[in-house]
């Protein structure tokens, strides 16, 4: 662990769980010491590999070789209450530790979502359960534990069906099967963790973003569309693009504000999924409690020329947050590239073809991301939807 002197006046303990990924969420650890928080961070990352700003904003830092061993996570916490006092906060805004630091906040006896709600509002079949209630439409799910559950399901709904973790991240052993032969080689093996079998739905996967104040008042929103489904993308390879909405149809915000009343969050950011059919019907896909992934909260910023990092730290820090405006004025896409793919232009002439609609470029996205979201990426912000569809396809054509 790396340290510094106690602060001589009390400030608010904030445990932040993983600051250095993803690698923009710094921002989020310096917005905070901005309003005078004392930062103490726990992470897998050697000290000296953090980059300069983030070493220069924390209070101090505790390393512990995997984040996935709680009683690691359990002795750092309480070390730094030792040294800190109670801790007012602990988050990592980050999927993957979504259920440790609920652990963490009750053990610690502080604010925010603990183990019984994590799991109810993260796990694929809590969320059915919330959906139905608040009226929010949503594919039929059941959980199944064997092939001859997933048939009899199938009977029922009909195929393809989708088959995921009952608590998963991303489309990390997700499946699509369409008979039930493809069900016996999907289970050959029985799952080791619960599993849920789920009617597929055919349809553009469009966001509803945002965060919640202290009262579960929706502060703003925005929406991204999806070019293709994360499960496609990941299973087939393809090249996804996603991009910001200047205007959310009116159809998904009621619904949407349905599922955040329904979900009951403080304090927190929101990532809704829904699928939007071809007769502008929509549907809930799953609820996510955190930020939207990949490089989206920059996406957002720049689409809104706003900076939501701070914007959180406000909320957090219960601070007036009148005076920041949000209004969407660009499309912000991300475009992704996949490595020793053929494609027709070259890297200088896709920056050509882009010009100053270029924000922001990358041959180095985290490994964790490049599945589902390349492994190079192009970040664009335009005023005019249909340019931005043909800088898109100009990036991705194949020769």
């Amino acid at each position: 662990m790396v340290g510094r002197e106690p602060l001589l006046q009390a400030a608010m303990n904030f445990v932040f769980i993983s600051p250095h990924f993803p690698p923009q969420y710094f921002h989020f650890v310096t917005a905070l010491r901005e309003r005078g928080v004392n930062v103490l961070a726990i992470g897998d990352a050697p000290y000296d590999t953090l980059r300069h700003e983030l070493r220069e904003t924390l209070r101090e830092y505790f390393f512990t070789p995997s984040l996935h061993d709680y009683d690691a996570l359990l002795r750092a916490t309480g070390y730094l209450t030792w040294r800190h006092g109670h801790m007012d906060r602990i988050e990592s805004l980050n999927e993957s530790w979504l259920g440790q630091e609920a652990r963490l906040r009750e053990d610690f006896n502080v604010f925010g979502l603990k183990p019984a709600e994590i799991h109810r509002l993260r796990s694929k079949s809590g969320m059915a359960t919330i959906f139905r209630d608040a009226g929010v439409p949503h594919p039929e799910l059941e959980p199944v534990q064997s092939a001859a559950q997933v048939k009899a399901f199938a009977e029922r709904v009909g195929y393809p069906l989708v088959l995921k973790p009952d608590v998963g991240v991303g489309a990390a052993h997700t499946f699509k099967v369409s008979s039930d032969a493809e069900v016996d080689k999907v289970l050959a093996q029985p799952p080791s963790a619960p599993f849920v079998a789920q009617a597929f739905v055919q349809g553009t996967i469009i966001t509803y973003d945002g965060v919640v104040d202290r009262e579960g008042k929706i502060l703003f929103t925005l929406s991204h569309q999806y070019s293709d489904g994360v499960m496609e993308v990941v299973t087939e390879k393809r090249d996804i693009s996603f991009w910001s909405l200047k205007q959310i149809p009116a159809a998904l915000d009621e619904l949407g504000r349905k599922a955040v009343a329904a979900l009951g969050l403080r304090e927190r950011w929101f990532h809704l999924e829904f699928f939007r059919l071809p007769d502008d019907r929509f549907i809930a896909l799953e609820a996510n409690l955190r930020p939207p992934g990949g490089f989206m909260t920059d996406m957002i910023n720049y689409a809104c020329d706003i900076d939501v990092y701070r914007l959180w730290a406000r909320v957090v820090t219960g601070d007036p947050i009148a005076d920041i405006r949000f209004s969407p004025k660009y499309h912000v896409c991300h475009i992704a590239r996949r490595a020793g793919r053929p494609y027709r232009h070259s890297h200088e002439e896709v920056l050509h073809r882009l010009g100053p609609a270029l924000v922001m470029h990358t041959t180095d996205m985290p490994s964790v991301y490049q599945a589902a979201m390349g492994s190079e990426m192009y970040l664009t912000r335009h005023a005019d939807l249909e340019r931005m569809r043909e800088d898109v396809s100009f990036a991705q054509a194949l020769r």
